[in-house]
């Protein structure tokens, strides 16, 4: 286990929350819709300073925990790519204009990481505690992986879960967005804007992703600066991520098939622990290919859009 004290948990939440500040309060303080080239450059940024956090683990901790921290990194960053796909249909569904995206997207990641800042404490607690917690992750996995894999992406799917449903009930809601505010005072009554419901679809989504990721990065590592660095680096570039693969995550088609892949060879991999005993290179290596092979297979096989499927209909 790493240890680094009180000051280096302090120091390196510091720096979060400043890179944070630093990219809602002065880089993109006013509402705009975000460039595909700005968001390239972003998502470039934000790796490349995992990149560099990363090299610092391998020379001051030595290279299993830095090839842990690589490969609960690419983790993460891949199931988060699974939010990309849920904040674009939230959007989608409620018309978000894309100037507006940015703030709820900003709000949004700053929930997830608090979210998984107390999943990672309470898993950890209990991990420590009880160490076939861990099993327990593993068929989670197993079942969260066939589920995804049977997740059918033509199902009418609607963003309003039970919450969004319930404050949309309880709260006067505005017919129009009104810029970037999430409520309003509308003839002497507080009124609650459209944007506010999707804040809500959004984070109550970022309860359902962490409940996957927490367990599947304790199934790489068990270390408790690790799962959390990993999983803050992973997510700090994901607005900037979303701006860069908006128009293209409708292609990925088969990115779930992989995630899902992915989660049962964890969660088989924590359930196999004591009789089989698999490598952090060799776990690194079968991620990456299952990731791979599914962007691969979804630009070589595209998914068939309606009019594709009238066309043949038309030649038959």
């Amino acid at each position: 286990m790493i240890e680094i004290g009180l000051k280096g948990w302090v120091l390196f939440n510091l720096a979060v929350i400043f890179m944070l500040l630093l990219d809602l309060g002065v880089f993109n303080r006013k509402a705009k819709k975000v460039t595909v080239k700005a968001a390239l450059y972003w998502t470039a940024f934000w790796v490349l300073l995992s990149m560099m956090f990363n090299a610092w683990i391998f020379d001051q901790f030595g290279n299993e925990a830095g090839l842990d921290f690589f490969t609960g990194y690419i983790l993460e960053k891949s199931l988060s790519v699974d939010n990309l796909f849920v904040f674009l249909l939230i959007f989608n569904y409620f018309k978000v204009p894309p100037h507006l995206q940015h703030r709820v997207l900003f709000l949004g990641i700053l929930g997830a990481l608090v979210l998984r800042g107390i999943f990672i404490y309470l898993g950890a607690t209990l991990v420590n505690q009880f160490h076939w917690v861990l099993y327990i992750f593993g068929a989670f996995l197993v079942f969260s992986g066939f589920k995804l894999f049977f997740l059918d992406d033509d199902d009418d799917q609607n963003p309003e879960n039970v919450i969004v449903r319930a404050a949309r009930k309880r709260l006067r809601v505005t017919e129009e967005f009104v810029g970037e505010k999430f409520f309003v005072i509308k003839d002497g009554v507080r009124h609650a804007t459209p944007l506010c419901l999707v804040l809500i679809a959004v984070e109550t989504s970022d309860v359902l992703f962490a409940v996957d990721s927490i367990p599947a990065i304790f199934g790489v590592t068990q270390d408790p600066f690790i799962v959390y660095t990993s999983n803050v680096m992973a997510i700090l570039g994901l607005r900037s991520l979303y701006f860069a693969l908006a128009g293209l995550l409708e292609y990925f088609h088969y990115l779930n098939t992989g995630l899902a892949a992915v989660l049962v060879f964890i969660g088989l991999k924590m359930l196999g622990a004591e009789f089989v005993e698999i490598g952090d290179a060799v776990e690194l290596g079968v991620i990456g290919a299952i990731l791979l092979i599914s962007i691969l297979a979804s630009i070589l096989f595209p998914k068939k859009t309606e009019i594709d499927l009238a066309d043949e209909q038309q030649n038959v």
